[in-house]
């Protein structure tokens, strides 16, 4: 099997656990993508580097945050923000045989959207992919200690909505958001 066809056999079987962490960072279809479409593109060349990793998955979804992270800061400076995440929930009507769980679920939607990139990547790597805290700060390029920083504010941020009282709690909801 020569690098191209090795090249698809990984974004077949990968694509999918690629775009679910995508779309948790990016909270949009469209982008998330974009972003995975983006990240393989620019890995393909490289291909032979991704090979050598010890662990190719982990290495591409690195490759997806860190692009994730350098796109929202090139864009920082010239867009701007609004949070869209709350008009889409407060935009939606709200069906009256609704279950707990559905609104839950949008509620930490939106929080999701009220943290900063860096604290989003490292909840979503910790929680939706049960990475240990050195795994998360090899991903995001930082020390141990500011990722536990990280997570520690992103939950006291999700804590405030009440509805996500412990890590437990946090990692079923971010397990099931997609």
């Amino acid at each position: 099997m020569d690098s191209d066809e090795r090249f698809t056999a990984f974004v077949r079987e990968h694509t999918q656990a690629l775009l679910r962490t995508a779309y948790l960072l990016t909270r949009d279809s469209g982008e998330a993508e974009e972003l995975v479409q983006d990240t393989l593109a620019w890995l393909y060349p490289r291909w032979s580097q991704v090979e050598l990793a010890e662990h190719q998955l982990a290495y591409v979804r690195k490759a997806v945050v860190n692009r994730y992270l350098a796109g929202r800061r090139r864009l920082s400076s010239t867009e701007v923000y609004f949070d869209e995440a709350r008009e889409r929930a407060s935009d939606r009507p709200v069906a009256r045989d609704r279950t707990a769980e559905v609104d839950e679920r949008i509620t930490l939607w939106a929080t999701l959207g009220e943290l900063s990139e860096r604290q989003r990547a490292a909840v979503v790597l910790r929680f939706f992919h049960d990475l240990p805290d050195d795994e998360v700060a090899g991903v995001l390029e930082c020390r141990v200690g500011t990722v536990r920083s990280l997570i520690s504010r992103a939950l006291s941020t999700l804590r405030v909505t009440g509805n996500f009282a412990d890590d437990a709690v946090s990692s079923h909801y971010l397990r099931n958001v997609t």
